[in-house]
């Protein structure tokens, strides 16, 4: 009952991480003080690590540039990725960081202040990293969902205008 209790929390704070323990104990038909001795577990485990805000970037007034970076490495002898993944990670601009199969080994979210800025962190910090091999960077030009929520204005997408011969 306990991890089945555990994982509904988890679903409710995933979905809004504002939710009041009352709200949810409301939701989950159990009491405010499971709740409170649930979320405090769970952040004592590590497993809520933070809370966060997703915002339209479009309204948020940020003129943050956002980029998607390939990173192809030669894994070390012991640590596999681990340890060029950590040295990657530590860098400011660098806001996640995925080991991934296919083609390239990491994917990185960067952020900078404008395309000249990521673009300088890529040549003159990643590129030059021992283990890197190669980066393939892809600039975010709009983001129309994030996390599940759909971050546009946009009610419904265009329709294509119909065409007659």
């Amino acid at each position: 009952m306990k991890d089945h209790l555990q994982k509904e929390v988890l679903a409710l704070l995933r979905e809004n991480a504002r939710m009041s323990n009352e709200k949810m104990a409301e939701l989950l038909n159990v009491s405010i003080e499971e709740i409170e001795k649930i979320v405090a577990e769970l952040e004592r485990k590590k497993v809520i690590v933070c809370y966060t805000a997703l915002t339209n970037p479009e309204r948020d007034g940020s003129s943050q540039t956002t980029c998607l970076v390939e990173v192809k490495v030669t894994p070390q002898r012991g640590v596999g990725f681990d340890e060029i993944a950590r040295r990657v990670y530590r860098y400011p601009e660098v806001k996640t960081c995925y080991l991934v199969s296919g083609t390239f080994d990491l994917l990185l979210e960067v952020e900078g202040e404008s395309l000249k800025d990521i673009a300088n962190f890529v040549a003159q910090k990643l590129a030059t990293l021992d283990h890197v091999l190669s980066t393939t960077s892809h600039f975010i030009l709009k983001k129309y969902k994030h996390n599940g929520i759909v971050t546009t204005d946009d009610e419904d997408p265009p329709q294509r205008m119909p065409i007659s011969p």
